[in-house]
């Protein structure tokens, strides 16, 4: 799939088949976040790449008990490392993740960005150091479902041209 359609394409996904992720597909999502920008390229990420199923249900307890999360292939957690790039380290690992979403949809998998979560209880869950601050996690599995697009905003409300406020042609 192509990459504008992979991002027209992609829904927050919060049913999943109950299938496992090749691991040459992870790896390609995983390497579409390596290979995402960063300020001064400091890459101040980390990625946990849990598939076990027991620590999927902690994990998606931790995430403020969503449970459906569980059910995916994998779930994947973003963490930045601040001694890389203090200032923008949480903007660099949402890029990461971005990349990997847009690459699970183009591959066929579905996702959904979690900010829901308690930060004590899935560092415990993952063994996480506390120097590694968690920016956000997703699942990523075969999804079960297909929801409709959801509504976006008209162009004139998000963006102006040479100035603020004025239209874009």
């Amino acid at each position: 799939m192509d990459t504008i359609k992979a991002i027209m394409q992609r829904r927050s996904i919060r049913k999943y088949e109950p299938k496992s992720i090749s691991d040459d597909d992870l790896k390609t999502i995983l390497e579409a976040g390596r290979q995402a920008p960063s300020g001064g390229n400091s890459q101040p990420w980390h990625f946990v790449v849990v598939r076990g199923e027991e620590l999927k249900r902690r994990l998606a307890e931790a995430c403020s008990g969503q449970i459906w999360m569980g059910d995916a292939g994998a779930i994947i957690a973003g963490l930045g490392k601040p001694s890389e790039n203090e200032d923008g380290y949480s903007v660099d690992v949402a890029i990461a993740m971005e990349n990997m979403i847009i690459a699970a949809a183009a591959l066929g998998y579905g996702t959904c960005w979690i900010g829901d979560f308690k930060e004590a209880q899935v560092r415990e869950v993952l063994g996480i150091p506390d120097d590694f601050p968690i920016v956000a996690l997703t699942p990523v599995g075969k999804p079960a479902e297909k929801p409709d697009p959801r509504p976006r905003m008209p162009m004139a409300e998000f963006a102006s041209a040479e100035r603020y406020g004025e239209a874009m042609k």
